[in-house]
């Protein structure tokens, strides 16, 4: 696994000379990489969503599409279109910008609903169909589709089977006071993006994620994960709890994030740091919670606390639930 720490870590330190002081950000993003997931990138305007993705794909080598979603986009626009060739006599296929390794959703909720659902087919299967052809998508193929959790005025909140379909949910945030210094003095003279560097390609890509799936994952891990799971369909404050597909992903990127870490095999930690990103997005909580402003990672972090870690000994109940041993 170590070939894995060394490759993921040269990327990330090339992703870091754009991207300041968010190492743990790029680090998840390229856990969704490895583990062949989609990301969901949700923070107010001017974090650097964008700046991400362009810079991840240029590190990889990748095809990079940028798609800006607005109320009047038509499901064509991202897909593609047939279009009648009056020389030939035939139809022939224009290839939409979803036709690419790596895909910017940029505000994804701008978009109608009809549109929206453009992508269902392509982020689950890898591959569009259009006038009833099916045309295979590139190999690796991510979306990294970004959202403004603050503005909701015409927007169009993405559905939960749309949501479940990103395997993490990731915030960047605003800048440290030292790190938003160094992003003036960086963009003095020029743009960092323009200088980065490919350091690894989509082969290399490809096999990575074939390797991480021999990371070794203990029954009591996968009992843990499922616990968790399981715990937040039964939470007092979520109408709606994680399905299979949320215990999938959560069991997919411990592996991804142990290999980060060198080892070939899942410790708890891996799914304690994973849990809230994989799981939080796909949990509604119910109405009277979300009054007493009751947020997903507030019922992720009392999870977290009452579901017992393997190997630790569980203390009293609190609030209905062991509370574990640190």
């Amino acid at each position: 696994m170590q070939d894995i720490k060394q490759a993921v870590d040269g990327v990330a330190a090339n992703v870091e000379q754009v991207i300041i002081g968010k190492r743990k950000a790029v680090e998840l993003v390229l856990i969704a990489l490895l583990c062949k997931g989609h990301v969901l990138l949700e923070d107010v305007p001017g974090t650097g969503k964008t700046t991400l993705a362009k810079t991840i794909a240029r590190s990889l080598g990748c095809s990079f599409k940028r798609i800006q979603f607005t109320p009047d986009l038509l499901p064509s626009d991202v897909t593609g279109i047939s279009i009648f060739n009056q020389q030939s006599r035939e139809f022939e296929f224009r290839p939409g910008p979803v036709i690419a390794q790596i895909v910017l959703a940029d505000e994804i909720n701008r978009a109608t609903p009809k549109t929206q659902s453009a992508l269902l087919e392509a982020m689950e299967e890898r591959q569009i169909t259009v006038d009833g052809t099916t045309y295979a998508l590139p190999k690796p193929f991510i979306v990294l589709a970004t959202q403004n959790p603050i503005e909701y005025e015409g927007t169009f909140p993405l559905p939960e089977a749309q949501l479940d379909r990103f395997l993490l949910r990731v915030h960047l945030g605003y800048p440290e006071k030292m790190d938003e210094i160094a992003i003036l003095r960086r963009q003095r003279q020029s743009h960092p993006l323009d200088s980065v560097e490919q350091v690894l390609s989509a082969e290399q890509l490809l096999e990575l994620q074939e390797q991480i799936k021999s990371v070794y994952v203990d029954e009591l891990i996968e009992e843990y994960i499922v616990g968790l799971a399981t715990a937040t369909r039964h939470h007092e404050d979520v109408y709606l709890g994680a399905s299979a597909r949320g215990s999938l992903g959560l069991y997919r990127t411990a592996q991804a994030a142990a290999a980060l870490n060198g080892r070939d095999y899942v410790i708890p930690d891996d799914v304690k740091l994973l849990a809230e990103p994989v799981l939080g997005h796909r949990l509604i909580i119910s109405p009277a919670a979300r009054i007493r402003n009751v947020s997903a990672a507030v019922v992720m972090n009392d999870i977290l606390n009452a579901v017992a870690v393997p190997g630790a000994r569980a203390g009293r109940f609190d609030r209905g639930a062991a509370a574990v041993a640190r």
